[in-house]
């Protein structure tokens, strides 16, 4: 079931564009794209929304099917600096704006997370971008950002996959009527792929351990953005939102979840990332 946010409907699996940069990201996303992705995933830092932008223009789709995200780096959260990164953003696409803006990382030891949000509320106003939320953001991050500006983000994307379901940061955001986007949706993918509680599901629907994952992922209300460069997992990444797990198989799969379950230490609560 898509998504929706005030100004968004959200497809059901996203596309990461992590690590896919140059004309060989161009052939990527337009082939993912061309596949059927109704979301690409960038973030200024991947230094990659040029060629996020060429993939959108090139008319595989047309362009008000996409909906296009990027991300404020933690190095640009003073406001003004904020506003000229989106700018930036922007012009790096050659679209006329974006749709979905998020800040990367709340980096709160230095504060700034704030009016970092204001410049993305200012951005939304001016038409710079369409819609606004976070990445990383845990509940005391968001409830700051409400009590002090009174909006509130329309997605959290964060680290989540079956070793760290977020079952309490997920229960947050659905009370606060905010998406769950997951990053690293299949975590640290070589230990996940040999689970046997996973092999098992896959086998006994006939489907990828990948596409177990992601759908589990879906039957969480959670959206997940994989990675994917072949044509082939690209088409089973976006297939995995049709596999319909039972409630048993989503309560086994959660329950694999672990206290040392990020993929790496990256704790939102002190990580910093510029």
């Amino acid at each position: 079931m898509p998504h929706t946010t005030e100004h968004l409907t959200l497809p059901d699996v996203g596309f990461g564009t992590y690590r896919l940069n140059g004309a060989d990201g161009v052939e990527t996303i337009s082939r993912a794209l061309q596949g059927g992705y109704r979301l690409i995933d960038s973030a200024f830092n991947y230094e990659n929304e040029g060629a996020v932008g060429a993939a959108v223009r090139s008319g595989v789709v047309p362009r008000e099917d996409v909906i296009v995200t990027s991300k404020l780096p933690g190095r640009h959260h003073a406001h003004d600096q904020a506003l000229a990164c989106i700018e930036e953003s922007v012009y790096r696409t050659g679209l006329d704006h974006l749709d979905l803006y998020l800040i990367h990382w709340p980096n709160p030891a230095r504060d700034q997370y704030v009016e970092a949000w204001q410049a993305l509320i200012e951005a939304r106003s001016r038409g710079l971008v369409r819609e606004i939320g976070v990445s990383n953001f845990l509940p005391e991050h968001i409830d700051r950002l409400v009590t002090e500006t009174g909006v509130t983000p329309a997605v959290n994307q964060i680290e989540l996959h079956p070793y760290f379901p977020q079952a309490d940061q997920r229960a947050y955001d659905t009370a606060h009527g905010i998406v769950t986007q997951a990053w690293s949706p299949i975590g640290r993918a070589n230990e996940l792929l040999r689970d046997p509680v996973l092999t098992g599901i896959a086998e006994d629907h006939g489907v990828s351990v990948v596409q177990v994952i992601l759908a589990w992922h879906t039957r969480l209300g959670v959206l997940p953005i994989p990675k994917a460069s072949s044509p082939d997992r690209q088409r089973q990444n976006l297939e995995a939102a049709t596999i319909e797990l039972s409630d048993a198989e989503v309560d086994r799969i959660s329950g694999l979840g672990r206290p040392d379950g990020r993929t790496a230490d990256q704790d939102p609560a002190v990580y910093e990332e510029l």
